[in-house]
């Protein structure tokens, strides 16, 4: 398998997986699109034994919700992934990549927070909300 990289816009944080990344999901929620400023976030899954980070003396993070941290980039305010407490993955943020992560759409989250100027225009299935 070849690995897959990825940096902030600064290139300060870089970053290196070594295994699969998860489906492709699209985040609608109200927090993904304050935090990204864009209609929706773009994120999948990385087992935390795959993700090998450099530069982590330049991330920072926000506690978005009570055991959830956002981390990026605290020179450009690139977000690069999400961490819950007692977990054993992070939720990478797409954008962040430079290479092709070989995963694929799954379907939009949250779409019952989406922002009213934004019209979904895929085939791909919309969940409400997601859990």
């Amino acid at each position: 398998m070849e690995v897959i990289t990825g940096s902030c816009l600064c290139s300060k944080v870089k970053y290196e997986i070594s295994g699969e990344v998860g489906d492709i999901v699209h985040c609608h929620c109200q927090t993904c699109r304050k935090a990204h400023g864009s209609a929706f976030s773009s994120v999948a899954s990385v087992a935390d034994t795959d993700f090998k980070l450099f530069g982590f003396e330049h991330l920072n993070f926000y506690e978005s919700s009570e055991g959830k941290k956002r981390y990026f980039c605290s020179h450009c305010g690139t977000q690069i992934y999400a961490k819950r407490d007692g977990t054993r993955h992070l939720i990478l943020r797409l954008g962040s990549l430079d290479t092709d992560p070989n995963a694929r759409e799954k379907n939009h989250i949250w779409v019952s927070q989406k922002a009213s100027w934004y019209d979904i225009n895929s085939q791909l299935p919309e969940v409400n909300e997601f859990k």
